[in-house]
């Protein structure tokens, strides 16, 4: 079965290539009665395109959304939401030198591979500008958990060995990098364009919160909540790792250290601390949702490297073109999308579990 929908009651469809004509998403099962905008929707693309920064790919695509359906008067009408952003700024002949060779850290081997055939123009359906459909999707999701309360956003934590330290949520939007520090920010910068005058590129780390996320999402079994935002994350372009709560440090702590002490406090169980992340037993417990993932450094880089061509010849490689040298700030939008399309989804699913 094709791999391009995602969620159960949420669900969402994404569709069209790098340097297609458009790309595009399909949003069903949002309930009506949302207030919705092509404003609302652009406001996150804006975060997320292409050319906001000397740290980012120079490739200009204003990533204007369009709603073709599902949305009358402003508001939702519980009918299918069709999004569609036009591709304006590809250059396909950047990548006819590469037209056989295989990109090192690319999908380029493995989509031929599978499907026989491989659309070697900035990468086709592999590329990331796919995520542009997420963000405009979880957009959607945002504009519904709107009105429960619901907050979730996210933060650049570390690039490549520099670590946030500090904490200014209101710093967040005012760095090219999404960090929260902002001496951290400057310096990972730095790191970033040094990465890039080499010819190389860096990777780093996002945190992704959510505020005002009920108790009682999920359903286990196998649509656990942290099954299902583990998935979520873990489909975003370049992330190779995914912790929740306290993630792979909890391997390093004692039962009496991780587990989170429980008190009363004005007739409801709180928290005294948040190894869990939020969720327990695959449901949410009430407490702030913490998830965190690992991407990778862009693959797409001009330092030269070793590769094979679909004829089975070794040559050397660099890939020309406009990329970015670190993603991990345009990824902060996408990790946001995907964790705001899984409570939207579970949110609405959860309406079933009682009679």
């Amino acid at each position: 079965m094709a791999g391009n929908s995602f969620g159960a009651q949420f669900r969402i469809t994404t569709w069209g290539e790098s340097h297609g004509p458009a790309i595009g998403v399909v949003v069903d099962g949002c309930p009506a009665g949302v207030v919705l905008s092509e404003e609302m929707i652009q406001l996150q693309l804006d975060r997320r395109r292409t050319g906001q920064s000397e740290i980012t790919t120079q490739r200009k695509e204003p990533d204007r959304c369009r709603i073709l359906s599902g949305v009358f008067d402003g508001v939702t009408t519980g009918t299918p939401i069709n999004i569609q952003i036009e591709n304006q700024d590809s250059k396909s002949s950047s990548y006819d030198s590469i037209r056989k060779a295989f990109r090192p850290g690319h999908a380029d081997y493995t989509y031929l591979t599978k499907y026989g055939i491989r659309d070697h123009r900035g990468g086709g359906r592999a590329s990331a500008r796919e995520t542009a459909c997420r963000v405009a999707a979880g957009a959607v999701a945002r504009a519904f958990l709107l009105r429960y309360g619901i907050d979730v956003f996210a933060h650049t934590v570390k690039i490549h060995d520099i670590a946030a330290s500090k904490f200014d949520r209101f710093a967040i939007e005012k760095n090219d990098v999404r960090c929260a520090d902002p001496d951290a920010a400057t310096l990972m910068v730095e790191r970033i364009l040094a990465a890039r005058k080499q010819g190389d590129s860096v990777g780093g780390v996002i945190e992704v919160l959510g505020f005002g996320v009920p108790a009682g999402l999920g359903e286990p079994v196998y649509d656990r909540f942290d099954a299902d935002i583990a998935k979520a994350l873990m489909s975003i372009n370049a992330v190779k790792g995914v912790e929740i709560g306290a993630g792979f440090s909890a391997a390093a702590l004692n039962g009496s250290q991780n587990n989170d002490p429980m008190r009363m406090k004005n007739g409801s169980p709180v928290f005294l601390s948040n190894n869990s992340g939020g969720i327990d037993g695959g449901i949410t417990n009430g407490n702030t949702l913490v998830a965190r993932i690992a991407v990778k450094p862009t693959p797409s880089i001009l330092k030269e490297q070793m590769t094979v061509t679909s004829d089975g010849a070794e040559t050397p490689i660099s890939v020309e073109g406009r990329h970015d040298p670190c993603v991990v700030p345009r990824a902060v939008p996408v990790a946001e999308a995907m964790t705001l399309l899984v409570i939207a989804d579970h949110y609405l699913r959860n309406r079933s579990a009682r009679a």
